[in-house]
């Protein structure tokens, strides 16, 4: 599977490990930087281009998903789910991970690389890539509804807004 990540400085140190953990088992890693440590980065730009490759690998039919972390990972959350197509979910433990992909078929997780140890980190992202999206009905209709309102607004055919 090709694995999309990127971070800001805060996640930086993780990165280098997330390479090497995923490439061992593995994975294709394509890193979106940043490359070297910079506190005054800004994580937009990193996020979205990885989100953007996710959606572009799964267009046309590569395996693809992608990890965004920083400080938080709220931010980097926002930045990645600004991309159309891009179902991106903040996880703080393995159950948000599995959760993230069987229930909301996650294409993009976040994590923040400061609210937790490598090696929890690390834990996380394995169980989310590992957990299939099973396709139960309820949770496909829930996603066709996101996916409905990020290009006209409705749902079920019905604007939200008055």
């Amino acid at each position: 599977m090709r694995i999309h990540i990127a971070t800001d400085h805060a996640g930086l140190e993780f990165s280098h490990h997330l390479l090497t953990h995923l490439t061992l088992a593995g994975h294709e890693v394509v890193n979106h930087g940043p490359v070297s440590y910079d506190a005054l980065d800004d994580y937009p730009g990193f996020c979205i281009t990885a989100a953007e490759a996710v959606v572009t690998d799964l267009t046309q039919g590569v395996e693809a998903l992608g990890i965004v972390f920083g400080g938080s990972g709220n931010g980097e959350q926002m930045a990645a789910n600004k991309v159309k197509g891009i179902r991106a979910a903040l996880v703080w433990s393995l159950n948000t991970a599995r959760l993230a992909r069987e229930h909301n078929d996650a294409n993009v997780i976040s994590i923040g690389a400061r609210q937790h140890t490598i090696e929890d980190a690390t834990d996380f992202i394995d169980a989310f890539i590992a957990e299939p999206f099973p396709g139960d009905e309820r949770h496909v209709r829930r996603i066709s509804q996101l996916a409905e309102y990020e290009t006209t607004c409705t749902i079920n055919g019905t604007p939200l807004s008055s």
